[in-house]
């Protein structure tokens, strides 16, 4: 489905930056600018910075000079407006727009007064337009469009960065397409086998022994219940090595302990001095 962000009347070139941005996290480049503050936005300094590496984004988006050439191609166009008007499309939640717009059957549904065909063809075109940060966007604008999104904010604090709306925008958008997976950002782990996990705990036992934790002639079940714990723990051959290592070094320094000892006791005692009558 052709997806299209339109920005009317822009005037912080930051601002083109950060929309570039927001639409390649979430998988869009059609980037429409209409008449913008500055003819070359799309080059500038600051523009490049808040794109953050979406150059490629910037590298296609187009600069029009009306909102007609903009819409070329596009069916289906979604307002985004925060003030309030007597007239105009259905205001309409993101999400529950989305949602109506994505799904299969070929149904018409009714959303707060909109009526809509359920399913949109994939040759048709979504646009979502955004106004100038100062002024948003002009009444003759939004009364061309079949919705009107609203972001649902605080009450009383909904003023949010174009930057950020067009970020919510696009991630909504992509979950209704059916979103990306998530992608693991550290290495699967790899787990103990029963052999690792019972050299562990045989060695455990053995410091324990040496401790005098563990009577080695009643041991009861303190193994079988910690070898239910490491079960339960899905421990990793990692936590395995560490553990094993924490046990080495407490043998070491229980065996210190005792030789400091066993030597203290060994040693000649010096002699009486008798003392003086």
């Amino acid at each position: 489905m052709k997806t299209r962000f339109i920005l009317i009347n822009t005037s912080h070139a930051g601002n083109v930056g950060a929309a570039a941005r927001a639409m390649k996290v979430m998988g869009f480049d059609d980037l429409v600018l209409v008449a913008p503050r500055w003819a070359n936005v799309l080059r500038r300094e600051e523009t490049i910075q808040r794109a953050s590496g979406a150059l490629d984004v910037l590298k296609s988006a187009r600069i029009v000079a009306t909102l007609d050439e903009a819409l070329d191609g596009m069916t289906h166009l979604c307002a985004t407006a925060m003030t309030p008007r007597d007239f105009g499309p259905p205001t309409v939640a993101p999400r529950e727009h989305f949602e109506m717009l994505s799904k299969e059957e070929r149904s018409v549904k009714t959303v707060q007064g909109l009526q809509l065909d359920k399913t949109v063809n994939p040759e048709q075109g979504v646009a979502f337009l955004f106004g100038s940060e100062r002024f948003g966007m002009r009444n003759e604008d939004v009364y061309r469009c079949h919705a009107c999104l609203s972001i649902p904010t605080n009450p009383s604090f909904g003023s949010l960065n174009l930057g950020a709306a067009i970020q919510v925008i696009a991630y909504e958008w992509r979950l209704a397409l059916g979103g990306f997976a998530v992608q693991d950002r550290a290495a699967a782990p790899v787990y103990a086998d029963a052999r690792q996990v019972g050299g562990m705990l045989e060695h455990w036992e053995r410091t324990l022994v040496d401790i005098d934790f563990l009577d080695p002639e009643a041991p009861k079940k303190l193994v079988p219940r910690l070898n239910q714990l490491v079960n339960r723990a899905h421990i990793t051959v990692e936590e395995i090595h560490i553990l094993r290592g924490i046990a080495k070094a407490v043998a070491q320094v229980a065996a210190r302990a005792k030789a400091s000892t066993d030597a203290a006791a060994e040693a000649p005692q010096p002699a009486e001095i008798p003392a003086k009558r």
